[in-house]
């Protein structure tokens, strides 16, 4: 049970407000068993004793008087802190594990994204571990509470009639076997349904991003079918679960049905034979209600318990995933960048099985250069460039900046000192000035206000309703493609980093909204080391070098006018694309 004492470092700093909490509920369970001893007295000592009738009212109404105060002034109390107790430690728990896979997912590499669905993860980070807050409440807590229960009942039972007590626990054996036997299986069938359930997420969470591509070609009955596919999955799994969980309750209820018709049996003999009072009788039947209401709870937290260590498994699976890139042992910080950087002998792939990407690439950029990667889809040319901030790392060769491994550097520190505009900026459905506070979360107004100014977005944002405070929406599906693009080049312009990368980013917009971008990034481009990637040809003749790639490798190297006049690839490339122009 590996995946448990993982769980408890998580439990370890909420133990003593665990332990509080168990002893407050052993006294909310405690009161309750007083209960059957009344209901003894009452009848052999009061009803049956030789007292007046006026006596005999005077007790009983002594005892109730009694058994009330318990009930209302001190049970009240004791009921709700023992819940609020129980309530916040798991929450807390739950809290901190989040907290954790949080920071755990921001480490994971882009290679981890590119083959899992945003959905699977976020249904370990929400249901998973919701999930687990079980473990914490009924396992740590309820289940020792039931236990406690029922070794104080068992003992208090022990001081009334020994023989009668062993009747009561006869069937106690059958029910370990059955439990044992039925919750065996319970916790796989637990995590084929978490897994299902896992996958209809991860669907309905690409549909809903994707609901503008459905409307668009009219395949809602298409769509439709899709996820009836995966609910219908779902569906099998959790009536699978619910068969074998339906199953296990029939037979241990069944067990622990028997025990109070033994005691019956037993008790109403005894009584006949006048070996035992009536009162005693009374009270060991309640006593079986107290003994076996625990133990079908048990049978309960069982489930519960089976549902949440199949949920813990996920939860760590996601937690053992590997980092791809990660800080050697003795990283040294990226700071005072010139922005010389040097590809020596790079070869890349994104995953053993795949082909290579890159294929023993050679190139030197010198701090301040600006330059422009082209070439077919395909090529290489966003594998080359996600090198750069560590989004993967070489398979083989290095990568120098300054002189200096990439690999020698902490990765936070690397990317601090790169600016990226790609051709789909995200934007998170903040506010504009929080979306470009990303490139630097301590910026005054001030700063944002000439960031953008900078961006040549300034104007359009006053023209917004709520101005920089407007809200862009769900990846930004509030802005134009050019007022997305402007934002982010905005929030470039406050990183003010030292080295910049553009993948595409003018492609597939409007002439006026080009030609405002392209001002910006210019401007942007005017201090640093710039590398841009572009299908377009005719915005990059102003680069100092162009670099041709083709399957991988480096097929031409130089100016525009360079290449030009060479008439190869790129000039073929430029002549088709001014022809389509």
């Amino acid at each position: 049970m590996g995946v448990i004492k993982r769980y408890m470092k998580f439990v370890k700093p909420y133990k003593w407000q665990i332990a509080g909490t168990l002893l407050i509920g052993i006294l909310k369970f405690g009161i309750p068993l007083l209960l059957p001893m009344v209901i003894k007295y009452v009848i052999d000592d009061v009803i049956g004793g030789t007292a007046t009738i006026a006596d005999k009212k005077e007790q009983l109404y002594w005892v109730i008087g009694l058994m009330l105060l318990l009930f209302v002034v001190v049970r009240y109390p004791v009921e709700y802190y023992r819940q609020y107790f129980a309530q916040w430690t798991g929450s807390k728990i739950l809290y901190d594990i989040r907290d954790h896979l949080f920071a755990h997912i921001q480490q994971l590499s882009f290679k981890y994204y590119a083959n899992t669905r945003a959905g699977e993860v976020i249904s370990r980070i929400i249901n998973d571990v919701e999930q687990t807050k079980n473990f914490v409440i009924t396992g740590l807590m309820n289940v020792w509470l039931d236990a406690a229960t029922i070794i104080i009942a068992a003992a208090i039972m022990m001081t009334m009639d020994i023989k009668l007590t062993l009747v009561a626990l006869v069937v106690f054996p059958f029910y370990a076997v059955s439990v044992k036997y039925f919750f065996g299986n319970l916790r796989r069938l637990t995590r084929v349904r978490s897994q299902a359930l896992a996958e209809v997420q991860s669907h309905l969470h690409e549909r809903v991003q994707g609901m503008p591509v459905i409307k668009s070609f009219a395949i809602e009955p298409v769509e439709q079918k899709r996820f009836q596919k995966h609910n219908k999955n779902f569906l099998q799994k959790a009536l699978a679960h619910t068969a074998w969980n339906a199953k296990a309750f029939a037979v241990v209820n069944t067990i622990t049905d028997i025990a109070p018709l033994l005691v019956i049996g037993y008790a109403g003999v005894q009584v006949i034979e006048g070996n035992l009072t009536v009162g005693t009788m009374a009270a060991f039947i309640a006593y079986i209600d107290r003994l076996y209401n625990p133990l079908r709870r048990l049978v309960n937290s069982s489930t519960t318990l089976t549902q949440a260590v199949a949920s813990m498994d996920r939860v760590f699976e996601l937690l053992d995933e590997k980092y791809d890139v990660t800080d050697k042992e003795n990283a040294i910080e990226c700071r005072n960048v010139k922005g010389d950087i040097v590809f020596e002998h790079v070869h890349f792939q994104y995953d053993a099985d795949d082909a290579v990407v890159l294929k023993d690439l050679n190139l030197h950029v010198k701090a301040g250069e600006t330059i422009a990667l082209v070439g077919m889809s395909g090529g290489g040319k966003s594998s080359l460039i996600s090198l750069i901030p560590r989004f993967y790392d070489v398979t083989a060769g290095r990568i120098l900046l300054d002189g200096t491994d990439l690999r020698d550097f902490e990765v936070r520190s690397l990317r601090d000192k790169i600016g990226m505009v790609l051709q789909d900026n995200i934007l998170f459905s903040d506010s504009v000035r929080e979306n470009i506070l990303l490139g630097r979360p301590d910026a005054t107004d001030e700063e944002v206000i000439e960031a953008a100014k900078a961006a040549n977005a300034h104007d359009f944002i006053m023209a917004l309703p709520k101005g920089y405070e407007t809200k862009v929406g769900e990846r930004g599906v509030k802005l134009s493609g050019g007022q997305k693009q402007r934002v982010a080049i905005a929030r470039v312009f406050l990183k003010n980093p030292p080295l910049l990368i553009l993948d595409e980013a003018t492609s597939a917009l409007d002439l006026e909204s080009e030609h405002l971008i392209q001002e910006a990034i210019e401007a942007l481009a005017k201090t640093r080391t710039t590398f841009i990637v572009a299908h377009r040809l005719s915005t990059i003749t102003h680069a100092d070098r162009i670099i041709l790639i083709e399957h991988g490798k480096i097929a031409e190297d130089g100016s525009h006018e360079e290449l030009m006049k060479k008439q190869g690839h790129y000039w073929k490339l430029f002549q088709v694309q001014q022809l389509d122009h």
